[in-house]
């Protein structure tokens, strides 16, 4: 790490023009890691919930999948069948919220490996936007975490505009999008294999109907 980036990531920045030092005697920035220790304390919080979450799902989803069965067994296709619809919107949500948790643990490792100013601007771009996207995706199943992420892009666009302002980086918006792109896509590709692979198989004599509504 550099020595000016070291100063400025840990202190208020003592290298400024002569307007910036004044105008940071009246309103000095806060120290750039306490704030990004900060935000990725809450980010942490936010998968924490996602996980607890994802565990509500799987749970539902198996009892709804034993209940699709007993019904089933009993030859109740109604009950079977409403049971089935009832799973597909539960593995509806569980595949969206395992997806938002897996795009969230790539944006908490970028942060926590974040060590220099290109890094930062490079990294926290990309981070912002996933936080919005996720936290729209989300909102009809968990509303609070929705609120808390775009606390949390505030925070990280205060801090990566400081950051530009002291070193004069520019960002690149269309790097930013394909990062972000590149993010959200690598989470959904692994969410869909982590829920295909946890997700027990109805019996194949079971009516297709029933097979189709519960795994879509």
């Amino acid at each position: 790490m550099s020595e000016r980036f070291a100063k400025k990531w840990e202190i208020n920045r003592k290298d400024a023009s002569f307007m910036n030092n004044l105008r940071e005697s009246v309103t000095p920035p806060k120290p750039l890691k306490p704030r990004m220790d900060y935000a990725i304390k809450r980010l942490n919080l936010q998968i924490n919930s996602l996980d607890k979450a994802a565990d509500r799902f799987n749970k539902k989803d198996k009892d709804l999948f034993k209940k699709i069965i007993d019904a089933y067994g009993q030859h109740d296709s109604a009950r079977a069948n409403i049971y089935a619809s009832e799973l597909a919107e539960v593995r509806k949500m569980e595949k969206m919220v395992m997806n938002s948790k897996l795009a969230l643990d790539q944006v908490l490792l970028r942060l926590e490996t974040v060590s220099e100013f290109g890094d930062i601007v490079s990294t926290l771009g990309p981070a912002i936007s996933v936080l919005r996207s996720v936290g729209a995706g989300i909102v009809g199943v968990l509303p609070a975490a929705e609120n808390e992420l775009g606390d949390i892009g505030n925070m990280l666009s205060g801090l990566m505009f400081d950051v530009g302002q002291s070193s004069g980086l520019n960002i690149n918006f269309d790097s930013v999008n394909e990062d972000a792109s590149k993010i959200l896509s690598e989470a959904a590709a692994v969410a869909e294999q982590k829920i295909s692979a946890n997700i027990p198989n109805l019996p194949n004599d079971l009516p297709t109907g029933f097979r189709r509504e519960s795994t879509n």
